[in-house]
């Protein structure tokens, strides 16, 4: 079968945030210093040849962007300055737009203003229905209990609601994200991966999501420790919201069952994404030195989620119940277009990408020959012709 090749890939993915691709000349030096650069896993070099030749569908299957946590040392050895981590960067921004099926992702990542305009369409639908809500079933001077402004349940089965639709999109993205790099490529190759092994170890995908393991090993280990806690503070918020809400919405007592989780949650997400928005202001760090605009959006609006929660719990500890369901609501202003275009079109869908690579990479070299359909063995001079 013939390769096609796009010409016109480099520019492509300088719009996703690559730098000068055609400065690398493949000296090696990037992926002699990786230290996931093992075996037939040879990047970023390979990464960078793939795309300088145009090689697309090559670059879709590739898993070897999502094995790469961009710790900035092959950027830093890399005697051209052709920035291979910042272009892993961007090819992971790519293929998270490759796997979408709706083509919102493409439609973000080309378009900062498109991405900031979905992002306050939806804020703004979202900040109009709960005051609607509010207003004709509740009492804005009452936060929780009987008659309050934004009572817990609706709140919750409305939560469960996005989440489902979450679920549903993130879940046929996924799948998509299979049938590029194992499904098309194994039946392309003749193989497949038995189902007893992708049930075997199945247990790779939360093992890595919850762990970010292989991130530990870069040499660096502070942006690994500041990923792994913003990842799990956001994850220990998400399951709080979705499974506590009412015991984290109910006052103005404290319950410290939950409360807790929520303040070390809440401490985990304010000082990273602080930290994240220092290192991209300050640029000392390799993998701070470029920011694409869906970064800096992406941090904001976290940070923006994260401070209206903690001013909202604040208010209406101290009894100001009408000031925190207006905060309260502002906060779902930013909780929900996090969840409904972030999570599973922007950079929250990292979180399940990454993990699956994991799991697809330790599965592709346990792929089996695929059953051929077998021709039947004639007998010696048996004529194939009619009689």
């Amino acid at each position: 079968m013939a390769t096609r090749v796009n010409p016109k890939l480099i520019d492509d993915l300088e719009i996703y945030g690559a730098q000068d691709v055609s400065k690398c000349y493949h000296c090696g030096n990037c992926s002699a210093v990786c230290p996931f650069s093992q075996g037939e896993r040879i990047f970023p070099r390979r990464s960078m040849r793939h795309l300088q030749l145009g090689l697309e569908e090559r670059l879709q299957a590739d898993l070897e962007p999502w094995l790469c946590y961009y710790c900035g040392e092959c950027s830093e050895d890399c005697p051209r300055e052709a920035e291979p981590g910042e272009t892993m960067m961007s090819l992971r921004r790519w293929l998270t737009s490759r796997y979408d099926f709706s083509g919102i992702s493409r439609l973000f990542y080309r378009s900062w203003k498109a991405e900031l305009w979905a992002i306050l369409l939806v804020a703004l639908l979202t900040g109009v229905g709960f005051l609607l809500l509010g207003f004709v079933q509740g009492d804005l001077e009452i936060y929780d209990g009987p008659g309050a402004f934004l009572p817990s349940h609706i709140v919750h089965w409305f939560d469960w609601g996005m989440a489902a639709v979450l679920v549903i999109l993130l879940g046929i993205n996924c799948a998509r994200m299979w049938w590029f790099t194992m499904g098309k490529e194994g039946r392309a190759n003749g193989t497949h991966v038995p189902l007893g092994q992708y049930l075997a170890r199945a247990f790779l995908v939360p093992y890595h999501f919850i762990t970010q393991a292989r991130y530990s090993r870069c040499e660096h280990k502070r942006p690994w420790a500041v990923h792994l806690v913003l990842m799990l503070s956001y994850v220990t918020m998400l399951v709080l919201i979705m499974f506590f809400l009412g015991s984290m919405q109910a006052g103005p007592g404290i319950d410290w069952r939950v409360h807790v989780f929520g303040y070390a949650a809440a401490l985990g997400l304010v000082v990273t994404v602080i930290f994240a928005m220092r290192g991209r202001v300050t640029r000392t760090e390799a993998h701070y030195k470029h920011s694409h605009e869906s970064d800096w959006i992406f941090l904001i609006l976290l940070l923006t989620v994260a401070v209206t929660g903690i001013l909202q719990h604040i208010l209406h500890r101290a009894g100001l119940d009408a000031a925190a369901n207006i905060v309260y609501v502002v906060h779902l202003m930013g909780v929900v277009p996090m969840l409904v275009l972030e999570v599973p079109f922007g950079k929250w869908a990292h979180m399940a990408y990454r993990p699956l690579a994991m799991y697809f990479s330790d599965l592709q070299p346990r792929a089996v020959p695929s059953r051929s359909r077998v021709e039947p063995v004639r007998p010696a001079g048996a004529s194939s012709g009619r009689a």
